[in-house]
């Protein structure tokens, strides 16, 4: 019989690997960051595609109106972030999986290339997004762009929020694509 020795770190009497707690925690959160990036994306295009505000002009016949679909861009934009906001929805079931199932690397793996392309589609929307915003604030002299802002101040408040919105949502996909490459590094 073998004396009992003191037992030293990173020892231990369990065989089962204390990786499956971890890598649940991982998949909860994963889901959890999900519903997050749903929520905001989904909010920026409700909220861009609801952004309209009228001026009078001289008469009450004779109006201004500034909508989202006045520029493409805007309308890109809603576009971005409807799909990347029906993806995270329909991504929901295959997280739940990698919750009960957490050693799965495939869902894990279409997952991330999934994840890869929606970041690219929302960020380029956002930036387009922010780049016209950024004109709305301040204009551009040299082209003739008036800052539109100072008469359309509602507007540019909305268009504005929405751009939040949509660039909390790029990161929460970021943070997504890392999560699920450090979840697929630990199994081996």
């Amino acid at each position: 019989m073998k004396a009992a020795g003191p037992v030293e770190l990173g020892e231990g009497k369990s065989s089962a690997p204390p990786r499956a707690g971890v890598n649940r925690g991982m998949a909860i959160l994963d889901f959890i960051l999900r519903i997050l990036a749903f929520i905001g994306t989904l909010a920026s295009a409700i909220s861009m595609a609801t952004t309209n505000e009228t001026l009078p002009f001289f008469t009450q016949f004779i109006r201004f109106r500034a909508e989202y679909n006045d520029l493409p861009t805007f309308t890109f934009f809603v576009v971005a972030n409807g799909v990347v906001s029906a993806y995270l929805l329909f991504s929901l079931p295959f997280s739940i999986f990698n919750i009960v199932r957490s050693k799965a690397q495939n869902i894990r793996i279409l997952l991330i290339i999934l994840d890869t392309a929606m970041l690219g589609l929302l960020t380029a929307g956002a930036s387009a997004a922010a780049a016209i915003v950024y004109l709305a604030h301040r204009g551009n002299v040299r082209t003739n762009w008036f800052a539109i802002c100072q008469q359309y101040n509602s507007f540019c408040e909305r268009i504005s929020g929405s751009l939040i919105g949509s660039f909390i949502g790029v990161v929460l996909l970021m943070l997504l694509i890392l999560l699920s490459a450090v979840a697929l590094s630990r199994h081996k």
